[in-house]
């Protein structure tokens, strides 16, 4: 019975080892690709050269059942992490134009000022007219805070927004997204292994919803949502923080950990402690289902009818510049 159960754990360990094994070597094959500096075929070069030693010492430890290759993969596997702990995030690159400035913030009383608002004028990704601005803002005249969702694929996934409405009918979105440097393309892959920095945009609704619905294609939603004002001034104040945080202690974007949801989600949970975690807080194209769990949004009505009444796709489309805020809502409440 004792040998039996000595060849079952042996059998275990191997398993255990060899899973261990596969699953860190494909981290680190793609972390190289990834972050190596250099050229497309120097960091194929590193990654492939990093997946052919881990397959080696394999083959080595299997054909001679020998422990020692193991040991050699640990120390490899050490001197990869003192590696990756020495990248950092950065504030100083060649970004894209509509990352290139960095949202900050200042409060007095009631009063907020945000520099660095975008309003950009777009025709095509490529084809746009900058504009950068300063926007003053009273709290007092706050009064309305609306979750935006842009669908561009799978059901599952969304881009998630908060927009804030004012008495006069202005609004201001605000956006967690990736900084990307000049010429680089979105890569949720990427967004596991450092690529981008995380960068928060204000910007006119204009501007953040209109891009995505006219010129990317994207299927947009609204939902107001079911908050007092004491709540929303501080979700609010609660993003001028983390963008002056931004401004100055840089972070990476993460897939998962750190994204257009997840950091919504800290920061309201320091206004609610209470605040439930969800797995439609990572799949965040169910993320209408959370919110009507919670009671954030409307609930007298069945959650696919609030679906149906929140899309704002055809209404961006079809809209002018100048009444974008006012069309998109029409009929929305």
């Amino acid at each position: 019975m004792a040998k039996k159960l000595m060849v079952v754990g042996r059998a275990a360990l191997f398993v255990v080892t060899a899973l261990v094994t596969v699953l860190s070597g494909a981290w680190g094959t793609l972390a190289l690709w990834y972050q190596l500096p250099g050229s497309a075929a120097a960091r194929t070069l590193g990654g492939a050269t990093w997946a052919l030693a881990v397959i080696a010492l394999a083959v080595f430890a299997i054909s001679r059942r020998s422990w020692l290759p193991l040991g050699i993969y640990a120390a490899m596997y050490g001197a990869l992490l003192i590696w990756w702990a020495s990248i950092a995030p950065s504030n100083n690159r060649v970004w894209s134009d509509d990352v290139a400035r960095m949202l900050t913030g200042h409060v007095q009383g009631n009063a907020v000022t945000l520099d660095n608002v975008r309003n950009f004028t777009w025709r095509t990704d490529d084809d746009y007219d900058a504009h950068w601005e300063t926007r003053h803002y009273d709290l007092d005249r706050l009064v309305s805070a609306d979750a935006v969702l842009s669908y561009w694929g799978s059901k599952a996934i969304a881009h998630a927004m908060i927009s804030f409405g004012f008495d006069d009918g202005s609004h201001v979105v605000f956006s967690v997204e990736i900084r990307k440097k000049r010429g680089d393309q979105y890569s949720s892959i990427g967004g596991f292994f450092r690529q981008f920095e995380t960068t928060l945009v204000a910007a006119d609704e204009r501007d953040i919803i209109r891009v995505r619905t006219n010129v990317r294609g994207e299927d947009d939603y609204l939902y107001p949502l079911r908050m007092d004002k004491a709540t929303m001034r501080a979700l609010f104040l609660s993003y001028v923080q983390a963008a002056n945080t931004l401004s100055v202690t840089p972070a990476f974007y993460n897939t998962i950990t750190s994204n257009c949801t997840t950091i919504v989600y800290r920061m309201a949970r320091q206004i609610d402690p209470g605040l439930p975690w969800d797995v439609r807080l990572l799949l965040t194209g169910y993320l209408p289902e959370y919110l009507y769990k919670i009671g954030a949004v409307d609930r007298s009505i069945p959650v696919e009818q609030l679906r149906r009444r929140g899309r704002i796709t055809d209404k961006a489309r079809n809209a002018t510049s100048d009444d974008f805020s006012r069309a998109i809502r029409s009929d929305s409440r």
